[in-house]
């Protein structure tokens, strides 16, 4: 019998990508509003045969640089399908800053988003991504997220 997978089109709100401080380069996209960033790169699951162009995608910054808190630091959608790099799967995407970021703790102390999946498996899959009503609650909580205009 084969397992429902847990997300799927109709239930994806939108796509959560992770990067670390310390992989190098971040400063440089934080300080330019991160519109060189055309591509993530992301592990190969049955979640990259979902991504199609002009799906919401946000970018988490993990680790403890004080300068970059954890938290949601990007927006913005994707531009096509995953494709292939010789490093490997990337997602294509347009990101712009997201001002002012979305921090870590007020993530943990909402009701709703609190049960993130970045949050409550911090090492797992890349791409994660948030449900139809997480991302509502998030556009909800932090009216910066909702780039409609995107």
């Amino acid at each position: 019998m084969r397992a429902t997978p847990a997300l799927t089109h109709d239930s994806l709100g939108a796509w959560l990508l992770k990067t670390n401080p310390a992989g190098g380069g971040l400063d440089e996209h934080v300080a330019t509003g991160f519109v060189s960033v055309t591509t993530r790169c992301v592990r190969p699951s049955y979640r990259t045969s979902l991504v199609r162009a002009g799906q919401p995608v946000l970018l988490w910054v993990s680790g403890r640089d004080p300068r970059l808190p954890a938290g949601l630091h990007a927006v913005g959608r994707t531009t096509g399908p995953v494709g292939e790099s010789p490093d490997g799967p990337v997602m294509p995407v347009r990101l712009a800053a997201l001002v002012p970021p979305v921090p870590r703790a007020a993530l943990v102390e909402h009701p709703v988003l609190g049960g993130l999946e970045v949050l409550r498996m911090a090492a797992g899959s890349n791409p994660s991504y948030l449900d139809a009503g997480q991302y509502a609650a998030l556009c909800a909580a932090f009216p910066q997220v909702d780039r409609t205009d995107e």
